[in-house]
Parts: structure tokens; sequence; C-alpha cells
């Protein structure tokens, strides 16, 4: 057996068209995203309790790896504001080596998932649950940048809520007035930038751009990445990964597989976001192992998570960007930046890099399926805020593994409700004609159950509640199964027993036309042995005919199913004959003709009399 793996990134196709006029827009659009990610990759970065170069790594790295190998034409990959609180816990709680060794994991995750096709599966997550915890992210980044938005004099800053809570508002006697100033006046730029300016320059630029001439012309004393990290590196670093132990790994596992999920879902939104844009259609299965590639290369060259970015896709798009050339161009872009202007970065205030970040969160937060709630199911309005409040007060991690829980426990009961086990009889029989028991002689000692919908461990239990209400068991029960398209094996275990325990009373199971699944379910489990192949039937009057042959009576005289139908056959029969016999009268010889003539004249004469 050989085993392929399709692998075959966008770029492959778009360049076996491209042509010159595709180069200009992709250049425009590259050259403006690049410009765009600049303060979003080092507020991002610096959110995440890391140096803001890390951020500029990634963009870089991750966003040529993501465009060149992806399964999209137009996304933007790079590090995103979903992953704030993810990385800053896991840097916390295990340090920074082990942070780039969970990143690698996700990104063989990722990859792992892309080369097994899972990237139709994603989409089974469901909507209360990602725009759940995404609108709890938006409230942690919020809260991340409270202390760079304020001034605040705090060494550290604890990664839960309610702790991180509890030490701001305690020190928040320390407010500096100019950092406050800088940055409200650098989010009101943002907020205030003309709409049909953002997409030749748009407002976090201008925003940039001004915070720091300010903060180098007028000497202001706030917060740098000068002051702080001491600037930026002129050049990518070498490739490095930590020391490998056992004890880390496993401990990683959980984050990891929490940072590939989150990866997988924000990237395959982004492309379904990116089809509707520019109408093409993406490879799901591609774009995983694109982004676990990203994220595997990315850490070893002082990178963190990265996936694809909505805002920074769409801001492609509007553009001008036709094919992945203007997603490389962008991460090109960084690199020259990086190499060219890195030490000008020293004089970027931290507080405009907040005033950025507040602005994600902003738009982010899914904040209007708050005033939806009221019109949901309450189900999905509960897993809505039970996902929402885990993100914020315990941890994303938990948040999406209950939140899933819950909504797969709605799921099975909701599915479960629509199974249906009833006894039926001619009086309350639904089905067509064909499979009706309507005419047809149930014996006495038979009772015929019906089984709707699927069969498995959300309603097997249905089955035996409904043979409870039985004063007695009928000598053969058939099980009706035409309309049931699925059986697990906790249906079959009902099965089982349902036919043991008749057996043991001397009583009899008739199964009457199941399906192919759940027919190959019993007989790979060799239920159709134990029951008995001849008790499978293939329709209703097959199993009537069997209950007879088990109860000893003699079989019902035949009748012919098709006896209406060939009764109106035989009265089309017979018009259609008289009709013909009507046209040789007519097409008769003169005579005949005439006389044909006038008696049809004087039948119409008749008919208008």
């Amino acid at each position: 057996m050989k085993l392929t793996i399709p692998f075959r990134p966008k770029l492959i196709d778009a360049l076996k068209d491209y042509r010159a006029d595709d180069l200009l827009p992709d250049v425009v659009a590259g050259l403006t995203v690049g410009i765009v990610a600049l303060p979003l990759a080092m507020a991002f970065a610096i959110a995440s309790g890391l140096k803001p170069e890390a951020g500029i790594f990634t963009a870089v790295i991750a966003g040529f790896l993501i465009s060149a190998l992806g399964g999209t034409r137009v996304c933007i990959g790079g590090p995103t504001g979903a992953f704030i609180v993810i990385l800053y816990g896991i840097g916390s709680k295990y340090g920074l080596d082990n942070l780039v060794i969970c990143t690698v994991m996700a990104g063989v995750f990722l990859l792992v998932m892309g080369l097994a096709r899972l990237g139709t599966m994603i989409k089974y997550i469901p909507y209360p649950v990602t725009m759940g915890f995404t609108s709890g992210i938006a409230v942690l980044i919020f809260t991340t940048q409270i202390k760079d938005f304020f001034g605040l004099q705090v060494d550290k800053v604890p990664s839960e809520f309610v702790e991180k809570m509890k030490v701001l508002f305690e020190h928040f006697g320390t407010l500096q007035w100019s950092t406050l100033a800088l940055a409200a006046a650098s989010f009101a730029i943002i907020k205030l930038w003309p709409k049909n300016w953002q997409r030749r320059v748009p407002g976090s630029i201008v925003a940039l751009l001004a915070g720091t001439a300010v903060v180098a012309l007028f000497q202001i004393p706030v917060a740098t990445i000068g002051s702080k990290f001491g600037g930026i590196p002129q050049g990518l670093p070498t490739p490095h990964l930590p020391p490998l132990s056992w004890d880390n790994i496993r401990h990683l596992f959980q984050p990891a597989m929490t940072i590939a999920l989150l990866a997988a879902l924000e990237s395959l939104l982004c492309a379904v976001v990116a089809d509707g844009m520019i109408d093409d259609r993406h490879d799901s299965n591609q774009e995983l192992m694109a982004q676990g590639l990203a994220n595997i290369v990315s850490p070893l060259f002082g990178g963190i998570a990265a996936t694809s970015a909505i805002a920074r896709t769409a801001t492609n798009v509007k553009s001008g960007a036709r094919t992945p050339v203007a997603g490389i161009i962008h991460a090109v872009t960084l690199l020259v930046i990086v190499l060219a202007a890195a030490p000008l970065a020293k004089f970027i205030p931290l507080a405009t890099l907040s005033a950025v970040l507040v602005n994600v969160a902003l738009h982010m937060g899914e904040w209007h399926n708050f005033g939806r709630l009221p019109r949901w199911p309450r189900s999905d309005a509960a897993v809505f805020l039970v996902a929402f409040i885990l993100t914020v007060v315990i941890d994303l991690t938990v948040a999406v593994e209950i939140g899933m829980v819950l909504a797969a426990m709605l799921f099975i009961k909701r599915s479960a409700e629509t199974t249906q086990i009833m006894a039926v009889d001619e009086s309350t029989e639904t089905e067509g004609p064909h499979h009706s028991l309507v005419g047809k002689e149930i014996p006495k000692g038979v009772m015929v159950y019906r089984i709707f919908g699927a069969f498995f461990f959300g309603a097997a239990d249905k089955l035996e509640s409904a043979l409870k209400r039985l004063k007695q068991e009928p000598d053969v029960l058939i099980l009706r199964m035409r309309k049931v398209m699925a059986m697990d094996a906790t249906g079959l275990n009902a099965l089982e027993d349902l036919y043991e325990r008749l057996r043991h009373k001397g009583k009899h199971l008739v199964l009457s036309g199941p399906h192919t699944q759940p027919l190959l379910v019993m007989d790979k489990a060799g239920f159709l042995d134990r029951i008995g192949r001849e008790n499978v039937c293939a329709h209703i009057d097959a199993a009537l005919a069997r209950a007879r042959e088990i109860l000893g009576l003699p079989p019902v005289p035949p009748s012919d199913p098709h006896h209406e139908e060939k009764q109106r056959l035989e009265a089309a029969r017979k018009e259609l004959s008289s009709a013909l016999d009507r046209v040789k009268d007519v097409l008769k010889p003169d005579g005949g003709n005439r006389m044909s003539l006038q008696g049809a004249k004087s039948n119409t004469q008749d008919e208008h009399n």
C-alpha cells in the first residue's frame, strides 16, 4: 500500500498564472500590511511577557512560511492577540525555554492534524464555545494593558485574573499622568483616524510615529522599548532549541494542544473570511500543515506562536493583494525594517503600543453576542457564558475543555430527544403505503415497535423504558429499524440485553429492515448469528411472516401488493383502447369518414345543448 501525502501550497497554483500586472498590487499590499504588522507584532510580544523583537521575528519567519506554504491566497500570518494569555501563562509557570518547546510541540500537533486530513473537523467546534473564549481573551488582553496604559509602577503582574486585578488596584495610586496622556492621545488617533485613509496609512502607524516623535523630541518621561528592553537587535538570531526533558514535555502536552487548537481555529476562520472577500476556496489541510511548520521553525529563531490574523488579512485584501506573494513581501518588509530601522525602535513608547492593543481587544471581543443571548437557546447561552467566564477567571485551556464537554453533552441530549421508540399497529402506523401495517394482519402474541433516529448511547435507555410500560411481554417482538441510520456499541448492547431477556422467557425477537450501518455493526459483533439470521427480515411483510412461522400459524394467503396499481393501469388501458377505436373510425374512407364526422358533429352539438 502506497501512502501519499498531498502537499500543494496555493503559491504553486498562483505562480502558474502569475502575470506582470499582478506584481504591483501584491507589492503595494505587502508593504502596507507589513507596516501595519510592525506595532502589532511588538505589542503582542510584550503583552506575552517577551521582548518586542520576538513578535517581529515571528511575523517575519512565520509570516513568510504561512504565505509560501499555506492553503490560502491572501491570508497573513504572524503573532495574534489570541495567544497573549496562553503564552504569558506558560512563560510564567514553566519558563521561556519551555515556552519555546511548547510552541514547537503545538506546531507538530498542527502538522499532524493537517497530514491526518483533520482540517474539516475544526468546524464542528460549536459557535458558543469559540465566541465565548474569544470574548474572554479580549477582556484578558485589555487587563494586560492596564499597567502600561496608566503607567502603573508594578514590578510583576500576576497572570491569574483575580490576582492581577487585585495587584493593579493596589498600585493604582502610582499612576503616571504623562503616560496616561500619551496612551489616551495615541488611542484617540487610532479611533478617530479617517476610515478612507486607513487603507494607505493605518491609524496605528500614525499613532506609533507620532508617539515616538513626541517622546524623542520632548524627552517625555515615559517607558520606552529602549528603557525597558534596551532596543531591538539589528538582524535575525541564530536558531536555538532549548534542552529537552521528558518531565517538562509531559507537562506541556495540555498547553501545547491548546495553542494548536487555537491556531487551527483562528487560521481556518481567517481562511473562510478571506474566501468570502476574494471569492476563492482554501485548502484547510494544507493550511494546517503550513501553520504547523511555521510554529515549529519560528520558536527556534526566538519567535512565538503564530497563526493567520483576520485584521491583517482584511488589510491585505483591501490593499489589492491577489496571491501569496503579498504575504511574502509583508514578511520581507518587516525584515528590512529590522535590518535598517532597529536603532530607532528604542524611542517607541510602551504607552502607544498599549493603546494599539486596547484597540485590538475592543475589536476582538464579540460583544454583540451578549445582546443576542436572550434570543439563543438557553443551553447555547449557558455554554457561551461558561466559556467566557472560565476564560477570564480560570484559564483558557479549562474554558475550552469544559466548553467542549458541555457542548457535546447538550448535542447528545438534543440528538437523543430526536430518537423515538414506540409501539405501532394499524391505527398508529405512519409509514408510507409500501411499508405500512394498514391492511396487514398482526397475529395475536405479536407486537411491533418502531425505532426512529440514531440508536446510540444517548438514546439506548429509551428502548428499555418503552418496553417496561408493557404489562406482559409478547411472544414475538418485532423491532422496525428501517429508519435507524446509525447505531453504536451501547445501542447494540441494548439489543443484546433485550434478546437475552426474551430468550430466557421463551420469547422471540425479530428485526425488520435494518439499515446498512446498524446491520454491519450487528454482523461484526456476531449478534446476527446469535439472534438467527432468519430473524433479520428485509421488510415488515417478511417479519410478520416470520412471526407467524415462529408461532406455528399458517401463512397469510398471498395478496397482490400491486392490486390497486394494476386496477388503475387496466382502467387506463381500456380508455386508451376506446380512444384508438374512435381514431380508426375517423380515419376510415370518405363515406365512413363523413359519417364519423357527422356523428362527431352531432355529439358536439349535443354537448353544447
